[in-house]
């Protein structure tokens, strides 16, 4: 699943693209990923209305729009991927992919395409998903001490705990692993067990992981094949679909794979990168953990 970096890059990417494009007819294709809004409702407020701006909160994508009377209240379009969701550009000309969840025409060159094989995405009008968010881990307001407050209250294993959004938005099962190999923090230990330290390091070596991944680009194939593999880089769009992003799939074995610099994560056997033990894998609320059974002790 799109995790915080993937999301930022998606939106880095996308931001541009449509911003100050006009929204001229709107297709639906899958209402289910709509929900809960209408689709009668979701049509009658983005037709006509115009792209304004794109932010990222946690793992959602938050479209802003100016709707056709200028003196009503800005909408707001909310975006997940789920597991398997793309949002991008295409020409008009283009065929539609088979998945193709949501269609927004933007004038005559151009289509806002939403496709989701597995449908468990969202493009919504509704905001309560953004509700529960906890703060953004880049964010100056997530301090040590916010931190901490949210891991006393908790006797979940720290690596369970770090996947509530309600504690801190946008981290999901890769990056958890990476942050508290990085801290030297056991996945096992009780998140209300942590001494301060421990925090310390965790605070730290969350923000390093995602700072990271989202400078050298992402996890998460971005090829233009469809096809879900591990393998992952940045790749150019073929022409005619430079405005297309966050396909999965494989862009060739000599690639410069950001996978390969993750420490832990997916590398169960491999010699750990600090003092080469066999990283182990082990399931904690039906995800896979990895970790160093030497460097992160319980």
């Amino acid at each position: 699943m799109p995790e915080l970096p993937e999301v930022e890059v998606l939106v880095r990417h996308l931001a541009p693209l449509v911003r100050g494009r006009g929204i001229s007819a709107v297709e639906i294709r899958r209402p289910r990923v709509l929900g809960p809004t209408p689709a009668p409702e979701f049509i009658r407020t983005l037709e006509g209305a115009t792209f304004t701006g794109l932010l990222r909160r946690g793992k959602y994508l938050v479209f802003s729009l100016r709707p056709p009377d200028r003196s009503a209240e800005p909408i707001m379009l909310v975006g997940h991927l789920g597991m398997t969701g793309r949002m991008y550009l295409l020409p008009r000309a283009a065929e539609l992919p088979k998945h193709a969840a949501v269609v927004l025409e933007l004038g005559r060159q151009h289509r806002f395409v939403y496709e989701d094989p597995r449908y468990f995405g969202r493009l919504t009008l509704d905001r309560t998903g953004l509700d529960r968010l906890g703060p953004e881990p880049l964010a100056d307001d997530f301090t040590p001490a916010v931190l901490a407050a949210g891991l006393r209250r908790s006797a979940q294993a720290v690596k369970i705990k770090l996947l509530d959004q309600s504690l801190v938005a946008g981290v999901g099962n890769i990056y958890a692993s990476e942050a508290l190999f990085q801290a030297g923090v056991s996945p096992r230990l009780a998140a209300r067990r942590l001494k301060a330290p421990q925090i310390d390091r965790l605070h730290a070596a969350i923000r390093e992981v995602l700072t990271t991944a989202i400078a050298a680009g992402s996890t998460l194939p971005l090829d233009f094949s469809g096809q879900a593999a591990k393998t992952s880089a940045i790749v150019e769009a073929p022409a005619p679909v430079r405005g297309a992003l966050f396909y999965y799939g494989t862009a060739g074995p000599d690639s410069p794979f950001y996978q390969e610099r993750l420490q832990v994560y997916d590398r169960r056997g491999e010699p750990c990168v600090r003092c080469a033990a066999p990283i182990r894998r082990l399931i904690q609320a039906a995800r896979s953990t990895f970790f160093c059974p030497r460097c992160q002790r319980a």
